[in-house]
């Protein structure tokens, strides 16, 4: 049989691109789905040069699906969407995963960073989320249903979210506690 020539060849390989582009599309349309993003913060920052001032937009985004997964994430760009889109893909590389229990969090926890403390404590079902501006925001996108939460810090929005991040990630289940010290859970619930 003759060898085919390179014109005989393109669309096959043409085809095989054109399979892995819709996979990728595919991929792309199943995270956004997934993912519910909320806006916390618009910044307008300005960088002076010899010839005035350049603005820019600094933005602040939480992205969530609702179900205990939550991440964090800035952009910054000379357009609001633009600077939103880069927000929402560092939020999307940043993402932990929260236990819940019941619909709300399994213990106390601390959250520090910088400035920013956060306390965010379980609450009993019906209480709902009782959290200030930027707490509130990662706790409903994180599925969080019952909790109470109080700043003790700063009040600037990146350190709270930052705060409260960390305080969720101190968060462990009762079945892991258990696992780490050897012991069954009632024996840790006494």
């Amino acid at each position: 049989m003759a060898e085919l020539k390179l014109w005989q060849r393109l669309p096959e390989k043409r085809d095989w691109n054109f399979r892995k582009e819709a996979r990728l599309l595919q991929r792309k349309s199943m995270e956004s789905q997934e993912f519910e993003e909320k806006v916390v913060s618009i910044n307008r920052v300005a960088k002076v040069v010899k010839g005035g001032k350049n603005f820019r937009f600094a933005v602040l985004v939480v992205v969530g699906n609702r179900n205990g997964k939550v991440g964090v994430g800035t952009g910054k760009a000379l357009e609001i969407p633009e600077a939103v889109r880069k927000a929402v893909e560092d939020a999307k590389k940043n993402i932990i995963e929260v236990p819940l229990v019941n619909g709300t969090v399994p213990h106390e926890s601390l959250g520090v960073f910088g400035a920013g403390k956060v306390l965010i404590k379980p609450a009993g079902e019906g209480t709902g989320v009782i959290a200030g501006g930027p707490v509130r925001a990662v706790m409903e996108l994180a599925g969080i249903k019952n909790v109470v939460s109080k700043s003790l810090g700063s009040a600037n929005a990146r350190n709270m979210i930052n705060a409260t991040i960390e305080a969720l990630k101190q968060m462990k289940r009762a079945e892991e506690v258990a696992r780490l010290r050897n012991k069954t859970v009632e024996e840790l619930l006494g």
